[in-house]
């Protein structure tokens, strides 16, 4: 039997890193980084698939700062919607599936029900409509595809909310966090864990009977919560642990995103409906706690050497 070659774009980011573990199993694993050829310029990165010849292509690259979106459009455009477009044409000449990480940002934030993939998108900022013009282009491509939309992505390595939020309650003891903003938090593990999961699905099936599954699926922990609770969560299991933090309880208080300006608006509802992905793969995803303490004690474990 001929090994799967499979591509993953980006393997040292925090979902990259993860997905080299998780497809590791699925076939012969080329991994293509910044270090290797530069995403921004699509001719060179579609010349370095394409010598792969690769029966399947997954691509963790993606333009992640969303404040600097808003003054360096053309470069977060190269990297989520240019760079998509040019591999889901790989996908199709190749005849292999492309898998593609997109982002609760696609969506106007509005309301309070979790959005569903087939809703309106209208995205706040230019991060989000950079986002969707990639989703858009591979939807349109004619190749098979795995738009994954997640939300509030961390991991206990690279830089993240989590990361941050106890790096500054070491080191302040008055802290405010955004109270109204709602989604939920999704670790790069259980991202890389459930595409593994679909892919091996997919890859068992015959292409008719599989091409039916190509399309836009939700994919994050279950339930939802706020910037604050998220962080409140994150002390609690720091001082449980023994982590000296400086953060006073009594200083902790939940603010307004009105009282927190960024330059890029960020939406006040990315909850997301997951029963697509849930009932076309037969998947239960857990909830955001109980991975938020597996990725807290994975963090924990390394910086304490035990």
């Amino acid at each position: 039997m001929m090994m799967r070659r499979i591509v993953l774009l980006a393997p040292n980011g925090q979902v990259g890193f993860e997905l080299q573990r998780s497809l590791a199993p699925l076939g012969q694993l080329f991994c293509l980084s910044r270090a290797d050829v530069d995403f921004s310029d699509t001719a060179a990165t579609s010349a370095r698939v394409l010598a792969l010849q690769p029966d399947l292509i997954v691509n963790a690259a993606a333009w992640t700062a969303v404040d600097k979106a808003e003054t360096e459009q053309d470069a977060a455009y190269l990297l989520n919607a240019a760079l998509p477009a040019a591999l889901a044409a790989i996908a199709r000449q190749q005849n292999c599936w492309l898998v593609h990480y997109s982002t609760d940002y696609v969506y106007p934030g509005t309301g309070e029900q979790p959005w569903r993939e087939d809703d309106v998108t209208a995205p706040l900022s230019v991060y989000g409509a950079s986002k969707l013009a990639g989703d858009l282009a591979i939807s349109q491509s004619g190749a098979r595809h795995l738009i994954f939309r997640t939300s509030w992505v961390y991991a206990a390595r690279g830089n993240n909310f989590m990361k941050t939020m106890l790096k500054l309650a070491a080191q302040r003891e008055t802290l405010s966090v955004v109270a109204d903003q709602f989604g939920a938090p999704t670790p790069a593990r259980l991202i890389a864990n459930v595409t593994a999961l679909v892919l091996q699905q997919l890859l068992l099936q015959n292409d008719e009977h599989s091409s039916d599954k190509s399309g836009v699926y939700h994919l994050a922990a279950a339930g939802y919560t706020n910037w604050y609770q998220f962080a409140d969560a994150i002390f609690a299991m720091a001082r449980q642990a023994g982590i000296p933090l400086a953060l006073q309880e009594q200083q902790f208080s939940a603010i307004t995103t009105a009282q927190y300006a960024t330059p890029a608006q960020r939406p006040a509802n990315s909850r997301l409906e997951l029963s697509k992905l849930e009932q076309t793969f037969g998947l239960t995803l857990p909830d955001w706690h109980s991975q938020l303490a597996q990725t807290f004690n994975e963090y924990y474990s390394a910086v304490s050497g035990s």
